[in-house]
C-alpha cells in the first residue's frame, strides 16, 4: 500500500522502542514502595512478581499449571507499518518465552495520532502483529485503542507454563555457562534507521524473529535461569540477573555476536539516549576495564526484541561468558 512508503512512522516520535523504556534506576525506585509481602486473601499463588523485575508475572493455578501474563508496547522502531507491527508482537510474545511458557492469547495495545497519520497504518501495524502471533499459535481477541499524540503498539498476552519449570531471572548459579541467542546491535541500526532512512534487513530479520525455539531448548537442555534482552541492553538485563541470583556475571566481549553494520553505526555517532543511560546505570555494578568505551556502548545497546540470555547452554547460541561465585563487582568484562 503507498501510505507505508509515504510516512516514514519512526519520525513521529521522541525515540523508539525499547530505547523508549524509563531509565532502569528511576524505574526501580518507583516499584520498591510498592512491594507487599503477602497477597490478598484468596488470591492465587504468585510466583514471579516485582522483588527481581523479572520478564512476566506468574501466577499458580495448580500443581501443574501456571499462568504467565506480560504487557509490552513501543513507539515506532521502523518506518514500515507491518514490520513495526510484526517486531512489537515478537516483543510482547518474547517475555513469555523468556519465563519458560507458552503463548496462549494477546491483545492489542494501541496509541494512535487519528488527525495526524491515516487509519489504513493502523490496519497495517494490527496486521503485522496478527501474523507473528498466529505464526506463535496464539490468538490475538480484541485490544484496546486510545487516541495518543504518538504512535505506540504492543501487546497483553497471557501464557501457560510448568511451575516446576520455570525460566527465571533468580536461579542463576556460579559454574554455569551463559549464552545468548540474538546477536546484539539492532539498537544503534535502529537508530541510523530513524535519522537517515537506511534500512537493515538483517535487523528486521532478527527482531521479528521468535524466541520460541530457543525457549524449548533451553527448557529440554533443564536450563532454569534466563531472561531475554530488550530496552536495558545485555548489561543491564545481566545486571539484573546477577543481582537477583547473587553471583558475578563474567563476559567475554570477543565472544559476543553483533549484527553487520552495528559498529560502523556505532562509530557513526547512532546511538540512543537509552543506550547511555544503561550504560550509566551499569558502571558502577562493574569492571569494564577491558574494554573502550565504544564496546562498552555496544554491550550496554538498547535492544527492541532481543534473544534470550541463558544460564546454561543450548544449540546455536554462542557462549558468551560464564557465572563466578559474588566478587567485588556484578559484571566483569574481560
Amino acid at each position: 500500500m503507498t501510505t507505508t512508503t509515504t510516512y516514514r512512522l519512526t519520525q513521529y516520535a521522541h525515540g523508539g522502542g525499547c530505547a523508549c523504556k524509563i531509565p532502569p534506576g528511576e524505574l526501580e525506585s518507583v516499584v520498591a514502595g510498592l512491594l507487599r509481602p503477602d497477597g490478598p486473601p484468596g488470591a492465587a499463588e504468585l510466583l514471579v512478581g516485582l522483588d527481581d523485575g523479572d520478564d512476566a508475572a506468574v501466577v499458580r493455578i495448580d500443581g501443574d499449571t501456571a499462568v504467565v501474563l506480560t504487557a509490552d508496547f513501543f513507539t515506532p522502531v521502523v518506518d514500515d507499518a507491518y514490520d513495526w507491527g510484526r517486531i512489537a508482537a515478537a516483543n510482547a510474545l518474547s517475555d513469555v518465552y523468556a519465563m519458560g511458557g507458552r503463548p496462549l492469547v494477546a491483545i492489542n495495545l494501541l496509541g494512535w495520532p487519528r488527525d495526524v497519520l491515516p487509519m489504513d497504518l493502523v490496519r497495517e501495524v494490527l496486521r503485522g502483529g496478527l501474523d507473528v502471533a498466529r505464526q506463535a499459535g496464539c490468538h490475538v481477541a480484541g485490544g484496546h485503542s486510545v487516541d495518543d499524540p504518538e504512535p505506540k503498539y504492543g501487546m497483553a498476552v497471557t501464557g501457560l507454563a510448568d511451575p516446576d519449570r520455570l525460566i527465571r531471572n533468580d536461579a542463576a548459579v556460579a559454574g554455569t555457562p551463559l549464552s545468548l541467542s540474538k546477536p546484539l546491535g539492532v539498537g544503534v541500526l535502529n537508530s541510523r534507521h530513524k535519522a537517515t532512512g537506511e534500512v537493515s534487513a538483517e535487523a528486521i530479520d532478527c527482531m521479528t524473529r521468535l524466541n520460541r525455539d530457543a525457549a524449548e531448548a533451553a527448557l529440554a537442555a533443564g536450563i532454569v535461569a534466563g531472561t531475554d534482552v530488550t530496552g536495558f541492553g545485555l548489561l543491564g538485563h545481566l545486571l539484573k540477573l546477577a543481582r537477583a541470583s547473587n553471583v558475578t556475571a563474567v563476559v567475554d566481549a570477543g565472544a559476543v555476536p553483533y549484527l553487520s553494520g552495528a559498529r560502523a553505526a556505532l562509530r557513526e555517532g547512532h546511538v540512543s539516549g537509552g543506550t547511555r543511560r544503561n550504560l550509566d546505570w551499569v558502571r558502577p555494578h562493574s569492571d569494564l576495564s577491558a574494554v573502550d568505551e565504544d564496546e562498552a556502548l555496544l554491550l550496554a545497546d538498547a535492544q527492541t526484541s532481543g534473544g534470550l540470555l541463558l544460564a546454561g547452554e543450548i544449540p546455536g547460541a554462542p557462549v558468551i561468558g560464564e557465572l563466578i561465585p559474588r566478587g567485588e563487582h556484578l559484571i566483569v568484562v574481560r
